[in-house]
C-alpha cells in the first residue's frame, strides 16, 4: 500500500470497475468498494462520488460511470479519484495515461491503493514499463488459455457454457472429459421439428406456430416463444447428425450493427466463419439420422426459393415508411403481388404471439404516387419552394436564439464587469490595496470578459452563417426550372434515388401521410469564371448558361450549373445542401 499523498485531499471520488470474464477478475465490485472506503477512512478522506463500471471491459474507454467522471471533472466537487489498481482504470496503457493526463490537466490528483501514482519523469517512466509488462503478461495469458482449449478439444472434450437444445452436458469427472448426454423430452421435440420441415414441407414460420399451438417453449426465453433465427440454427446443426464443431467461426465488430448504442459492453458482437479445414469435429451421440437432416436441408433451400416474400416488388417508400406506432412499415404483396401494401412490421417482431398495433395496411401503390406528386410539384414551385425557405430560415433562427446566449444580455454582463474592474482601478488609485492586489482582483473579472467576448463572437458568426446558408429567388426559380424538366419520365430506379436523398421519413395511416424531408437546393450548383473576358456581373448575380456540362450528386442527377464571375479569376466555391425542413 503506498502512503498517505503529500497533500491531505479532504474531498475525493473514488473509481471501480470488474469486467464480466471470471477467470481474469479474482474480485468483485463490492470488494473493491471495500478497499476504497477502508482507505478513505484511514486517510482521512471525506468520499463525494463513487463511480463504479460491474460489467465492464477495461479494453474501451466508453464507458458510463468512467464517461460521467471525466464530465464531472469540471464541477470542480471534488480534489481527487481513488482506484484501487491501475487496470481497473483501463487494460491499456495508453487509455491509462489518457485518462490520468487529463485529470491531472484539470487538476485532479490520481491515487492508487496498490502502487504509488507517478509524480515525476522517473516515476512516469517506472509507470510506464509496468503497464507494457501487465499488457506483456495477460497476452500471455490469453495465448495459454487458446493452446488449453485447444489441446482439450483434440482430446475430445466438449467447450461450452450452454449445452445445445436436445442434451445434457455432463461435466468432466475423473479421468474423462466433458461430454454430451441425449435429454429425452428435448430429443423427442427435436424429431418432431426436423419430422415436420422433411415431410410436412413447414416453413420454419409454420414450425414455430405449430409449436406455440402445442405449449412447447424453448429452453431460454424472454417471451416464452421460438424465434425464427433459433429454428434455423437449430435446423442446420450438425451435432444432431453426430458432428458437434469447435472453431467454426470467430468474433468481429459487425459492420452493420442492428442496434446503434453510445455504450457497449462487447463490441464484436458478430461472428464470421472460418474455413471448414480448420474446423475441430467432436463425436457426439446422434438424434436424427443424416439422410433426413439433408432432406431438411434441401427443403429449407425450396422454402427459401420460391417464399412468396422473396418476390422483387418495386415499393418506393420502402426503408422510410413507419407506422403510427412507431414501428417500421414493411412491403406485402397480397395475391402474388397484385395488390402491395404497407404493413406494420410490429405483426412480424411479435410472431407467434397476437400484435399490438391494429394499424391497416395502405396502399402502397396509392402512397408512392400521393408522395412523388407531393416531391415533384414542390421541386417545380418556385412559390412554394420560397414559403418553405422561409419557413426554414425563422425556425433555424429559433434554434440558434435557443443555442445561443442571448448576444445583448452577453454584452450587459460585459458592462457590469467593466463596471466592477473600474471600481477596483479606482480603490487601487485611492490607495485602498497595492498593485498586486489589484491584479488578483481584477484578473479573474479580466478573464470573464474575454470568455463573454468569444461567447458574442461565435454568436454572430452562427446568425452570419444561417443567413448566407439561405439560396436567393433566383437560385430557386433556376431550380425549379431545370427540376421540371429533369423530374419528368422518370424510371422507378430514379425515382427511388430521389426518395432516398429528400425524403427522411414518412409516418403514413389509412386516413393521412406526413413526409419529414430536405431538398438539396444548391448541392449541386458550382459557382467559377466564365473565362479571361468575362463581362461584369453585379454582386451576387447568376448567369445559367446553357450547354453546361451536367453534374453529378452522391444520389441522383441534377443538370444545376450556374456560372458567375469572381473578382478573383479562376476561384471556385461549391455552395452547400440546403435542408428546407419538412416536405
Amino acid at each position: 500500500m503506498n502512503s498517505t499523498a503529500d497533500k491531505q485531499v479532504k474531498l475525493i471520488a473514488t473509481y471501480a470497475r470488474v469486467s464480466t470474464s471470471h477467470q481474469e477478475e479474482q474480485q468483485t465490485i463490492q470488494n473493491q468498494l471495500t478497499a476504497l472506503r477502508e482507505f478513505a477512512n484511514k486517510n482521512n478522506y471525506t468520499i463525494v462520488e463513487e463511480y463504479t463500471d460491474d460489467g465492464w471491459s477495461g479494453d474501451m474507454l466508453a464507458r458510463p460511470s468512467l464517461d460521467k467522471l471525466r464530465q464531472d471533472v469540471k464541477n470542480k466537487i471534488w480534489e481527487a479519484v481513488l482506484i484501487y489498481d491501475p487496470d481497473r482504470l483501463a487494460r491499456r496503457y495508453s487509455y491509462q495515461e489518457l485518462v490520468m493526463d487529463e485529470l491531472r490537466e484539470a487538476g485532479i490528483e490520481v491515487m492508487f491503493i496498490t502502487v504509488t501514482a507517478p509524480k515525476n519523469d522517473e516515476d512516469k517512466i517506472l509507470h510506464g514499463v509496468r503497464g507494457l509488462f501487465a499488457e506483456y503478461e495477460r497476452a500471455k495469458i490469453s495465448e495459454r488459455f487458446r493452446l488449453g482449449k485447444l489441446r482439450k478439444v483434440k482430446e475430445g472434450h466438449i467447450l461450452v457454457s450452454e449445452p445445445l437444445y436436445g442434451y445434457n452436458y455432463i461435466p468432466k469427472q475423473d479421468d474423462r472429459h466433458g461430454y454430451y448426454k441425449i435429454n429425452p423430452e428435448e430429443a423427442r421435440v427435436i424429431k418432431m421439428i426436423f419430422s415436420w420441415v422433411a415431410d410436412e414441407g413447414l416453413t420454419i414460420r409454420a414450425v414455430i406456430r405449430r409449436l406455440q399451438e402445442m405449449g412447447i417453449k424453448p429452453r431460454k426465453s424472454k417471451r416464452g416463444v421460438w424465434s425464427t433465427s433459433t429454428l434455423s440454427t437449430l435446423l442446420r446443426h450438425r451435432a444432431y447428425i453426430g458432428e458437434e464443431h469447435w472453431g467454426s467461426s470467430y468474433a468481429v465488430v459487425p459492420d452493420n450493427p442492428l442496434k446503434h448504442e453510445k455504450y457497449k459492453k462487447m463490441k464484436k458482437t458478430s461472428r464470421r466463419k472460418k474455413p471448414k479445414e480448420e474446423w475441430f469435429t467432436i463425436p457426439v451421440p446422434a438424434i436424427i439420422k443424416a439422410e433426413v437432416f439433408e432432406k431438411v436441408g434441401r427443403q429449407l433451400q425450396a422454402n427459401y426459393t420460391f417464399c412468396q416474400r422473396n418476390k422483387k416488388n418495386e415499393y418506393l417508400l420502402s426503408g422510410k415508411i413507419e407506422c403510427a406506432c412507431g414501428r417500421k412499415r414493411a412491403g406485402e404483396g397480397a395475391l402474388q403481388g397484385k395488390h402491395l401494401y404497407y404493413r406494420c412490421a410490429d405483426r412480424v417482431y411479435s410472431f407467434p404471439l397476437p400484435h399490438k398495433c391494429r394499424e391497416k395496411g395502405i396502399n402502397a401503390r396509392i402512397a408512392d404516387d400521393l408522395v412523388w406528386q407531393k416531391i415533384t410539384k414542390l421541386m417545380t414551385s418556385p412559390e412554394l419552394l420560397s414559403q418553405q425557405v422561409s419557413r426554414w430560415f425563422k425556425s433555424r433562427q429559433d434554434k440558434s436564439q435557443a443555442a445561443f446566449v442571448d448576444v445583448d444580455s452577453l454584452k450587459g454582463q460585459v458592462e457590469k464587469l467593466k463596471g466592477q474592474e473600474e471600481r477596483y482601478n479606482k480603490a487601487y488609485g485611492a490607495g485602498v490595496f497595492n498593485l498586486e492586489q489589484l491584479k488578483e482582483y481584477t484578473s479573474p473579472i479580466r478573464e470573464k470578459i474575454g470568455q463573454i467576448g468569444k461567447q458574442i463572437i461565435g454568436a454572430n458568426r452562427e446568425a452570419n452563417r444561417i443567413q448566407l446558408e439561405v439560396p436567393d429567388q433566383t437560385e430557386m426559380v433556376s431550380f425549379t426550372q431545370k427540376a421540371r424538366t429533369t423530374l419528368q419520365d422518370l424510371n422507378f430506379e430514379a425515382k427511388r434515388a430521389i426518395i432516398l436523398n429528400t425524403v427522411e421519413r414518412v409516418v403514413g395511416t389509412k386516413q393521412n401521410l406526413q413526409v419529414f424531408g430536405y431538398i438539396p437546393i444548391t448541392q449541386n450548383v458550382s459557382f467559377n469564371t466564365i473565362g479571361r473576358y468575362s463581362r461584369a456581373a453585379k454582386c451576387r448575380e447568376i448567369h445559367p448558361l446553357p450547354g453546361a456540362d451536367q453534374k453529378t450528386s452522391r444520389y441522383f442527377k441534377l443538370p444545376f450549373c450556374h456560372y458567375r464571375s469572381e473578382r478573383r479569376r479562376g476561384s471556385r466555391a461549391r455552395r452547400t445542401v440546403r435542408r428546407i425542413g419538412q416536405v
